[in-house]
């Protein structure tokens, strides 16, 4: 038998002894007063004196984290979700031989209820003199030995429960991450924007250039896509005169995984009718700032990977074009040229992209080049209509839309553009997307006529955003890999 197999039948076996004794080790209810940290956060500044005066009765419900008898006198510490702790004094002669009894049957990681009075003891430390011991809940496994907890990383993702036990950086990470989206949610009620939820199953997955996850409805014996995007719905709503719309909301796009990539993600997207790009990243700076300073308790900096980042506004912005010249190193003559552009490519060692359009080229060597360098919070716009099918076109160059996407970290984190309102225009752009999948790109868009349709009806001219929530906390909690910031990540079976 392993050290652990008789950890396990160790504390079954106490879990038996307990039932015989009449204990349930899992009961019903926990009536409390109050939890370990919003004891310390209340009564942390009390003298000993002031708190013996007070006399405070007190019900403390928490994990065990350490346990320690001298003699006639017992020392508990119990934890709560944050892993603030309070300790828990028991005598002897005061609890009594049923509780005293019962000590002997806890174990690390068991959950109990102390009630008593609160004390400083000779050293100080907030305690809470309990009178009385209940078993709330029976670990039958051992917890991850305190110092070392999880080491193997993959073994963190499959059994977050551990990793949050043990890991303050962890547990911090996701406090961040709620933060975060509380805060992107407050900013645009506060802009009036409605809250509003889309389909997650699709008859024609749209809105973003991905591979879909299907799936089968039975009763309508129809195959169904899980969305890659709310886009072309919220837009849908734009028609109907809700002219600002908010969701946000998890995207399922059947991809690669990487240290950016998770096949489940959460992203925000908006729309603000009579908007426009320009605009868009205007609000973004805004946006951003003001939720980095309230996710980070007020900073608006943040580290990440070795550098600094200010997400105070305000941040520089290049096209797609001059960002080639000015921060990839390359020339205007080579960037306005499209056998050039291939060449460039071609002589770096890079596979040329299927569809040898001059916004491909273009945008191959801008991921090449210019991506990588953004660390700073930066804007990049004016993308190639061939990648920018929902984008308006710009009025100075049709080659180019009225899209932006903002890079910080070397990574992309938002995504917006003067929508297309016109819905001959749309119907083309589908056309053309139609083409590259009959060329063999199998993440081109569908052609949605229900959504052209929609837009005969007349869509306001309008300005949308899609942000990744995801990264946007890897960055915010300088996190290595998006699964860090994701509480269950996908993982192949074991």
């Amino acid at each position: 038998m392993s050290e652990l197999e008789a950890q396990i039948e160790n504390r079954r076996a106490k879990r038996e002894r307990l039932r015989d004794r009449g204990i349930d080790p899992y009961p019903t209810r926990a009536a409390h007063d109050l939890e370990p940290g919003t004891v310390c956060e209340r009564y942390d500044d009390r003298t000993a004196e002031e708190l013996d005066e007070a006399a405070i009765p007190l019900r403390v419900p928490g994990r065990v984290r350490a346990h320690r008898t001298h003699g006639k006198a017992a020392f508990l510490d119990i934890s709560d979700q944050a892993g603030i702790k309070v300790q828990v004094l028991l005598r002897r002669n005061q609890v009594g031989e049923d509780i005293w009894w019962l000590l002997s049957q806890l174990d690390i990681g068991d959950y109990v209820l102390a009630a008593g009075t609160l004390i400083r003891t000779r050293t100080g430390e907030l305690t809470v003199m309990a009178d009385r011991l209940d078993l709330l809940a029976k670990a039958t496994r051992p917890l991850p030995e305190k110092w070392h907890g999880l080491a193997d990383r993959e073994e963190r993702y499959r059994r977050r429960y551990l990793d949050l036990l043990n890991s303050p950086e962890s547990r911090r990470r996701f406090v961040v991450r709620s933060r975060a989206i509380a805060a992107l949610r407050r900013f645009l009620l506060d802009l009036d924007f409605l809250e509003v939820e889309t389909p997650m199953m699709q008859a024609i997955p749209g809105g973003a250039v991905a591979r879909p996850f299907v799936t089968h409805h039975n009763a309508l014996d129809m195959d169904l896509y899980l969305r890659i995007a709310p886009e072309l719905y919220l837009k849908r709503l734009l028609v109907g005169g809700m002219h600002r719309v908010f969701e946000i909301n998890r995207n399922f796009r059947n991809e690669g995984i990487s240290t950016q990539h998770n096949p489940e993600f959460t992203m925000l997207e908006f729309y603000w009718a009579y908007s426009d790009y320009e605009h868009l990243m205007d609000v973004t700076e805004q946006m951003l700032g003001a939720v980095t300073a309230e996710a980070n308790e007020g900073e608006a900096t943040c580290s990440f990977r070795g550098h600094e980042i200010d997400l105070a506004p305000t941040w520089p912005r290049y096209s797609v074009r001059d960002s080639l010249i000015e921060i990839g190193g390359l020339d205007a003559a080579t960037v306005d040229d499209e056998a050039a552009l291939a060449a460039e490519l071609a002589g770096r060692g890079e596979a040329l992209p299927k569809n040898q359009a001059y916004g491909n080229l273009l945008m191959d060597l801008f991921d090449l080049l210019v991506e990588p360098k953004l660390i700073q919070p930066t804007f990049i716009h004016s993308y190639p209509i061939e990648v920018s099918p929902f984008a308006k076109l710009s009025p100075d160059d049709p080659r180019f839309t009225e899209r932006f996407e903002l890079f910080i970290g070397g990574m992309e984190i938002a995504n917006a553009f003067t929508e297309l309102n016109d819905p001959d225009a749309q119907a083309d752009r589908f056309r053309q997307q139609l083409r590259a999948r009959e060329g063999g790109d199998d993440e081109a868009h569908r052609f949605d006529r229900d959504y052209v349709e929609a837009l005969q009806y007349g869509m306001p001219p309008a300005g949308g955003l899609g942000l990744g929530i995801d990264r946007l906390v890897m960055l915010l909690t300088d996190a290595s890999s998006i699964r860090d910031v994701i509480l269950f990540p996908l993982l192949r079976p074991r």
